[in-house]
């Protein structure tokens, strides 16, 4: 999961990271050692080449997770109703008419 969420960020914060030095860090090691997977399967070698582009640019910091308090309180953050969280909530109780009113 943590992973997933290390390639939606980059996803998201392409236009800033690219070209650039940055350093991820994580309370997961999972995610170090997912990079290094000598035999991934197909789900994990498809995340393995979308951070590829940052590889030289990018390194993961393993920081233990009693020292690294404010990832959760950002993990546990609530979001405000906008309408990209309504239409995700709609979406996942199949409530299809009120979904065509809103798209």
């Amino acid at each position: 999961m943590e992973f997933l969420c290390l390639i939606w960020a980059l996803e998201k914060l392409h236009f800033y990271l690219d070209g650039s030095a940055f350093e991820v860090i994580t309370y997961c090691n999972a995610v170090k050692s997912l990079l290094n997977m000598k035999t991934p399967n197909r789900h994990m070698l498809r995340w393995q080449i979308a951070i590829q582009e940052y590889g030289g640019n990018m390194t993961i910091a393993h920081k233990a997770g009693n020292i690294h308090k404010n990832a959760d309180g950002l993990s546990k953050w609530a979001l405000a109703n906008t309408p990209d969280n309504q239409l995700m909530y709609l979406w996942k109780q199949k409530n299809i008419f009120q979904l065509k009113e809103l798209t």
